[in-house]
């Protein structure tokens, strides 16, 4: 062999092990097409836990589209909307979340709260106190939530000072609070 020919193996050689090295560092995972993908409602409920609403509608979206619109996906994207003050999406999806499971409290505690948002209290007096009733009064933030929403309905002069001493309080993964603060 001349020595043209054994420098131009050494280079093919050096060449072919640069090509066959993966790539550290700074490089994103590939993905793997074979692994068992992770529940949409599960990334959801961990995304509005992180603060991150606009990903988790977008995670709930994809629950729903992989499992259905059930009353679970439809509570879960309702939820996200009330989060990103989406209040008439919030209001919607949740109705039709009443719809599908009339015997959960908690989403019809959520559509109390969009309701109170809305300004609709005398309605969303209402819904509190099927949430009550249905939750049998052992929660103690829908037994919160209806309570300022009495007070409030019986509270019939508009003081906008008053009105702005409220916000909305995450309790559990798809438990709010309507709570007064000074």
């Amino acid at each position: 062999m001349t020595l043209k020919t054994i420098g131009f193996i050494a280079i093919c050689l050096v060449m072919m092990a640069c090509t066959e090295s993966k790539p550290t560092g700074v490089f994103a995972p590939g993905v793997d097409p074979a692994a068992a993908s992770v529940d949409g409602m599960i990334v959801g409920h961990r995304l509005m836990a992180a603060g991150e609403y606009e990903l988790a509608l977008g995670a709930f979206q994809r629950a729903a589209a992989e499992t259905g619109l059930t009353g679970e996906t439809l509570s879960a994207i309702g939820t996200a909307n009330l989060k990103l003050d989406r209040l008439h999406q919030a209001e919607t999806t949740l109705r039709r979340a009443t719809d599908l499971e009339p015997t959960w409290p908690e989403i019809w505690n959520n559509l109390g709260v969009v309701l109170m948002e809305r300004g609709k209290t005398a309605e969303a007096s209402q819904v509190f106190r099927k949430a009550f009733a249905l939750d049998n009064g052992q929660s103690d933030s829908i037994r919160e939530n209806l309570r300022l929403a009495l007070e409030k309905l019986n509270e019939p002069v508009y003081d906008m000072a008053t009105d702005n001493n409220y916000k909305l309080v995450r309790r559990a993964d798809s438990d709010y609070l309507i709570e007064q603060f000074p």
